[in-house]
């Protein structure tokens, strides 16, 4: 019987982790969270973590939260603000657009 998405959060926090070399311990103080409610997500079935624990656990891993929603890969938390901040841009009028370019431009000088 295949796994379900909740069945697999708890595999997939363990496996990122043991990749980052990171401890239970490290991991909790990064997300905010007790080494204890960690550890029961790596390891009971399924997790159910709220969407703001899932968050801090994503940003301390350094990735996004897609990644556990099923994503192959993970993303990089910093292209995934790459990819906000393009979104963002979009929505600028021009006048702000043209002012971002010349900040680059000033930026560039150094």
């Amino acid at each position: 019987m295949p796994k379900t998405l909740s069945q697999k959060i708890g595999e997939q926090i363990r496996k990122l982790r043991l990749e980052k070399k990171l401890t239970l311990d490290k991991l909790a103080e990064d997300a905010g969270l007790s080494k204890s409610y960690l550890w029961e997500l790596e390891n009971k079935s399924p997790p159910r973590p709220s969407a703001e624990k899932l968050a801090g656990i994503a940003k301390a891993l350094g990735v996004t939260v897609d990644y556990f929603m099923g994503a192959d890969t993970p993303e990089e938390l910093e292209t995934a603000e790459d990819k906000a901040f393009f979104r963002e841009y979009q929505q600028m009028s021009a006048p702000m657009k043209e002012k971002l370019r010349q900040m680059k431009k000033l930026l560039d000088k150094d």
